[in-house]
């Protein structure tokens, strides 16, 4: 069987598609666009704009999403603190191979020799031997000597560095708090604005990932970057914490080998399907249709690379956000998805991956239990009926052939679940009984074309219902 088709309100392919937003997509047409070429959830990057700019952008996002009658998720990206060198006199300097380079804390414009780089804590934390990476890496440094404010280094690659560039510091944790004081502003600013996840970035320790959580308490949920190695060394335990996972594979590459962003990868991408945590692998996926109407070839395999190793969405970045092509960008990210969810070998890679429950999990086996009644029935749908959204993450983690019909009265699970591999989640807000889901559920399958008269739904729900973590029903529904 086919696994997604078209409906009639957008798309039904099962991985999500993210966009961020800019000065080429942040008008309503544009957004409106986007939505019906297929993607999900807008990314707002809070390192960039006015803080009035992301609040009438959010309030448009929502416009659209009522006069669609479909969830739109929101997701408010935190800058996080930026490391960055200071300017100089003519804007940029040339560096050669072996030359001598210094740094220091001094606020004037650099030269040849120098640079203001302006952050105390990092200063004292480099020693000999430590490296510098600057401008993504494409200028490297190892420091040759320190005294109290000046850190002497040695060009290791490079042969030109400009104002204000970001730099990197390999295999250092840095002791630099991961939320800023504009962070806090911003997050005030997201979360009254009504957005459904916050991304929180420079994320390196369990602590840093429980200050987001705390301060959000419970208006959002959190979205732990992961751009730093240190990240790595405590994955696990921020994965607790959080209630998703982007792998910020641009930040994360300069740090770490690039032989093994591959693998690292995969491993985060099955530890968060394991914990039923939506994960979006990020950066650079279709970078060069930021100025041309096709991808690289190397581009498409990418993309493809992340959904056949079970990312619940992919991301666009500067291509929906500046491009030229924000359109064709999207069109191109649904139709790789498309032509790898309709692949036998991802189907194959997908069953000899199988997920376990949780011990004294008894949601996690039921849901297993649902996945493989709807896999030997044929059935043409799963509808969950959830407050929470445990339930429609609980089965999406398992990656089922078939679309999930997620029902809940919570229009903020409605939002966030639009992150979540093969959930279309509708939204009602009556109150209503275990029989009038099963109606609900037969209607909204008909209309959305999810099946037809004679086909099969597999419905799980909790009862009573209204409680959070109570599935606990199973029911097969034939349409006659």
């Amino acid at each position: 069987m086919e696994l997604f088709t078209h409906d009639k309100i957008g798309h039904r392919r099962a991985t999500k598609i993210v966009a961020t937003l800019g000065p080429a997509s942040n008008h309503p047409d544009m957004l409106e666009s986007l939505i019906q070429y297929g993607v999900n959830v807008f990314r707002v990057n809070f390192s960039h704009g006015k803080s009035d700019d992301h609040r009438k952008t959010i309030s448009d996002i929502r416009a659209i999403e009522k006069r669609l009658g479909r969830p739109i998720a929101v997701l408010a990206d935190l800058q996080g603190p930026k490391l960055r060198i200071g300017t100089f006199a003519k804007s940029s300097v040339g560096l050669k191979k072996g030359q001598s380079f210094c740094f220091d804390l001094d606020p004037k414009p650099g030269d040849e020799t120098r640079v203001c780089l302006p952050h105390r804590e990092v200063h004292d934390i480099l020693n000999e031997g430590d490296k510098i990476y600057l401008d993504d890496g494409r200028v490297r440094l190892q420091v040759t000597g320190k005294s109290t404010n000046t850190l002497e280094t040695k060009v290791l690659a490079g042969d030109a560095l400009s104002d204000r560039k970001g730099f990197n510091l390999p295999g250092l944790k840095l002791p630099i708090p991961a939320l800023t004081e504009k962070d806090k502003a911003d997050l005030n600013t997201a979360l009254d604005a009504g957005c459904d996840w916050i991304g929180m970035s420079f994320v390196q320790t369990v602590e840093d990932a429980q200050e987001g959580k705390d301060l959000i308490a419970g208006r959002a949920k959190l979205m732990a970057k992961i751009e730093k190695p240190a990240a790595l060394h405590n994955f696990e335990g921020i994965l607790d914490v959080c209630d998703g996972i982007m792998l910020a594979r641009g930040d994360l590459g300069v740090e770490i080998p690039a032989e093994d962003v591959p693998s690292v990868q995969k491993r985060i991408v099955a530890l968060c399907r394991q914990s039923a945590k939506p994960i979006i692998v990020a950066t650079q996926m279709l970078e060069s249709m930021v100025s041309s109407p096709i991808p690289t070839r190397a581009e498409a395999s990418d993309v493809s690379t992340a959904i056949y190793d079970g990312a619940d969405a992919v991301m666009l970045s500067a291509e929906t956000a500046v491009g030229s092509y924000p359109l064709e960008a999207v069109s191109m990210m649904d139709k790789i998805a498309h032509r790898v969810e309709q692949d036998s070998i991802y189907r194959k890679m997908v069953d000899n991956a199988p997920i376990q429950a949780r011990e004294g999990d008894a949601g996690d086996a039921l849901m297993i239990a649902a996945e493989q009644v709807a896999q030997d029935i044929e059935a043409d749908a799963i509808v969950t009926y959830t407050t929470s959204g445990s339930t429609a993450l609980r089965i999406a983690r398992l990656r089922p052939s078939m679309p999930v019909l997620c029902l809940t009265q919570n229009e903020d699970t409605a939002r966030y679940l639009c992150l979540a591999y093969g959930v279309m989640a509708v939204h009602f807000p009556n109150e209503i009984g275990f029989e009038d889901v099963v109606e609900k559920a037969r209607n909204i399958a008909l209309e959305k074309e999810l099946t037809q008269q004679g086909g099969k739904l597999v419905i799980s729900a909790g009862v009573p219902f209204g409680t959070p973590g109570t599935t606990n029903t199973l029911r097969i529904e034939i349409l006659s």
